[in-house]
């Protein structure tokens, strides 16, 4: 097998070599496609205690949607920087772990395509069944010629179970984690989406959720995000962050705390602004003018940093008494699910 370089690949492999002993680094998986092989990297940065907080971050799993890589390539860039001379930011890491896996699906970038190299889209690939999830769209396994294939197989893609090997390392094991996948390609808006995608019931943890929501309302008024449970657009068969949850709520213990978050970026807006990107394959999810990219590239820092201070000071959203805890599951009920 031969490996082959693309840019995106090439900017995470780089990136690696500036971090140095910085980062705790590895190959988390291979994947074969052809005669060629494409590493999945994963970079750690701060502490190796299990007891630290976690912030994890995926992207790539949809190739096609590869702009979910290169803005976490940009914030790995960002903190590449700051590790020269920020002392605060340095203290954060001694209290807590940020984990990245920017290109889950190597292939699907490569090629320019939703799913991996079997034809299968990842996001859809795990063992949960959607309740009510019957549109073509919320993924079948009639063939992988078409987008949303789940797969026929009992095992999940290499891809998938790498993903799954890196958040219950890191995730489970942690008394506190969020992880943040992110993707593009619905509407003009940016969606902060959570769990679940499999049915119209709230998560377990959908109190401290609404309660993250509220102090991000409170201390970013004027933030571009819609905040909301994933069913409320689509429910779909597969997703990877309900199996996830799902294993974690089995065998954890009610100390823990995992919040999957996906970042839905609204590549419409780009669409409206130069509708002739609607002819190439990479305009309909990724933004082609170099300054729409680069405004991307700083929307959603403000984003992440909240994110990284949120699981740093959980007592104001994730430590809720029993009184908090109902008030914010009711409260929840009326936003989201009536």
């Amino acid at each position: 097998m031969t490996g082959t370089k693309f840019p995106e690949l090439q900017q995470l492999e780089r990136l690696i070599e500036q971090f140095g002993d910085r980062a705790q680094t590895q190959v988390i998986e291979r994947i074969q496609y052809k005669n060629l092989e494409f590493p999945i990297h994963s970079i750690t940065l701060g502490s190796t205690e299990p007891d630290v907080p976690v912030l994890a971050f995926f992207g790539g799993v949809h190739g096609l949607e590869k702009i979910g890589s290169e803005v976490i390539l940009s914030f790995m860039q960002t903190i590449c920087q700051l590790l020269d001379w920020d002392e605060e930011f340095l203290a954060r890491l001694e209290k807590s772990r940020l984990v990245f896996v920017p290109i889950v699906n190597p292939v699907g970038v490569y090629l320019g395509t939703r799913s991996n190299g079997n034809g299968i889209d990842l996001m859809r690939n795990s063992p949960v069944e959607g309740v009510g999830a019957t549109r073509l769209y919320g993924g079948h396994r009639i063939s992988p010629h078409l987008p949303w294939y789940r797969g026929d197989a009992p095992n999940m893609e290499k891809e998938a179970q790498a993903l799954c090997r890196v958040v219950k390392q890191e995730a489970f094991n942690s008394p506190l984690s969020i992880a943040l996948d992110l993707h593009s390609g619905f509407g003009i808006k940016d969606r902060l989406w959570f769990s679940y995608a499999s049915r119209k019931t709230p998560y377990p943890f959908i109190a401290e959720t609404l309660a993250l929501k509220e102090l991000f309302d409170r201390c970013y008024r004027h933030h571009v995000y819609k905040i909301e449970p994933m069913c409320q657009e689509y429910v779909i068969n597969g997703d990877l962050w309900d199996y996830l949850l799902d294993e974690f709520v089995q065998r954890s213990t009610a100390e823990r705390l995992f919040i999957p978050l996906t970042l839905e970026m609204g590549s419409w807006l780009w669409l409206r602004k130069n509708p002739t990107h609607l002819f190439s394959r990479h305009g309909l999810f990724h933004p082609l003018l170099p300054h729409r990219l680069q405004r991307v590239f700083r929307r959603h820092f403000m984003l992440f940093d909240f994110l990284h201070r949120a699981i740093l000071y959980p007592d104001k959203w994730a430590r809720l008494d029993s009184v908090q805890k109902v008030h914010f599951e009711n409260k929840a009920s009326g936003l989201w699910y009536e």
